[in-house]
């Protein structure tokens, strides 16, 4: 006999607790715990589905274990591929997340028709669309082929039947968050819900060599919804990101099991779906106009592409007690920094200013070598000069003004020097690069007297 009781599970751990406390006893995360059900007695899900998933495969030594099992398949879409590492890989679990309405489900379609096209059969499952509604969109991107299979099923033994009777090699589920075990009772979007659900579809995925990918919600804060086991179960948890007002997605793997994560895939939304951006030279520069005070170009990377962004800075006058301080694809903590140095090191004066600071084209700057360029802006901003045409700037400002020497220095400038730019600033311990005029400082104010943008 079995009955139902109430506990509280931590989203990051796993953990259950009979009663909600503020801090998981288990990993230490703050309030981590929400409610959930489960059930007590011998026909829990482990019971139901025994101790093993199958034949026990013997242990062989490395050397004559077959490498190529591992080997990487392409997708056919090449902006994928490249943060893949070539494609996805026989019997792996992919993750997908992205806020709602950034096109999961555009990109994955055209995943699948791609797959369809180079014979390879298909099985599309949406908990949420229709297969009316999914062939629509299908039309619209070009994904319509006889080998792309539609299913619309969230109960997960009827997508394992469908799995043997369609026999696809390639499997998407759309989404994670809406299919449910009728073994269990608790509701769809449970955290046992989904935890069970994702462990039966990488169970079928490794017994049949077949790749799987699910596609998953995100939290208001960005991160993946449901249990943080859901991230560990799966081989790969791939990032699609963008402004939704921007054209501009980025598609980042922040765990891959096949590869590195330090690759980005860019796209771009146009009407007939998701175009891959293989040269993005000049996306973020296109609209630019020189000659405006407040407007620096920080040269980037993003896993192994270089890139050149815009970062534009307005200094307005405030008569506000704290007046306000606005950053959008910037970390607003590194921007209350660079403030900081730029008044205590360098003298200049930002506390009657409202400050705005943007990454221009809807791309998020993480990584510090963009510190020198954001304090060129605000230093042209603040005082209505502008920074001299064909400028380039990297490295990562300390708190003492020292300018620090970042990653890849000669790729960036390389590819800077591609796009006609012929001045540089970089720090003093920059090395190994030519083809255009160099300035090595040691300190950000070698620049900032050297532009004009300082009195003395």
């Amino acid at each position: 006999m079995t009955r139902l009781r109430t506990i509280h599970r931590c989203t990051d751990c796993g953990v259950a607790t009979p009663r909600w406390v503020g801090r998981c006893p288990a990993c230490g995360a703050w309030n981590s715990l929400v409610e959930d059900v489960e059930e007590v007695g011998p026909s829990t899900a482990l019971a139901r589905r025994g101790t093993a998933s199958g034949p026990v495969e013997g242990a062989a030594p490395i050397t004559e274990v077959d490498a190529t099992g591992g080997m990487a398949r392409p997708t056919g879409v090449d902006e994928l591929d490249r943060v893949l590492g070539g494609g996805l890989v026989a019997g792996s679990v992919t993750l997908l997340g992205g806020e709602p309405g950034i096109g999961k489900s555009t990109l994955l379609l055209e995943v699948c028709g791609r797959a369809a096209g180079l014979g390879r059969r298909v099985l599309y499952v949406s908990g949420e669309e229709s297969r009316q509604q999914v062939r629509s969109r299908a039309e619209r991107v070009g994904a319509v082929h006889p080998e792309l299979w539609l299913a619309s099923e969230v109960s997960l033994p009827r997508i394992i039947t469908l799995i043997d009777q369609v026999h696809p090699e390639l499997l998407v589920i759309d989404s994670i968050q809406t299919l449910h075990d009728p073994e269990l009772d608790s509701a769809p979007g449970s955290l046992v819900q989904v935890r069970e659900c994702a462990n039966g579809l990488v169970r079928a995925a490794k017994q049949r060599g077949l790749p799987v990918v699910l596609v998953g919600h995100v939290t208001k804060d960005g991160g993946l919804a449901g249990p943080r086991v859901l991230e560990h179960v799966v081989d790969t948890v791939l990032s699609f990101e963008g402004e939704r007002h921007h054209a501009l997605r980025m598609l980042r793997a922040t765990k891959h099991r096949f590869g590195p994560t330090n690759e980005l895939g860019l796209f771009e939304m146009a009407e007939v779906g998701l175009v891959g951006v293989p040269d993005a030279g000049l996306l973020f520069l296109s609209d630019r106009r020189p000659g405006v005070p407040g407007s620096a170009v920080a040269a980037t990377v993003e896993g192994q592409r270089p890139l050149l962004v815009e970062v534009q800075a307005l200094v307005a006058p405030s008569e506000l007690a704290n007046p306000r301080r606005a950053a959008q694809g910037l970390d607003p903590g590194r921007l209350a920094m660079l403030l900081a140095v730029l008044e205590r090191r360098a003298g200049l004066s930002f506390a009657k200013a409202d400050v705005y600071v943007s990454a221009a084209g809807g791309v998020r700057l993480s990584e510090p070598g963009t510190d020198l360029a954001v304090c060129l802006a605000l230093a042209s901003a603040l005082t209505d000069r502008p920074l001299p045409e064909g400028l380039v700037a990297c490295g990562e400002v300390g708190l003492g003004s020292e300018l620090r020497q970042v990653a890849q220095t000669p790729r960036r400038l390389a590819e800077a020097a591609r796009l006609g730019f012929t001045h540089a600033v970089v720090p003093a311990s920059a090395s190994g690069f030519t083809g255009m005029e160099v300035v090595r400082a040691a300190t950000v104010l070698v620049p900032l007297l050297g532009l004009g943008l300082l009195n003395g």
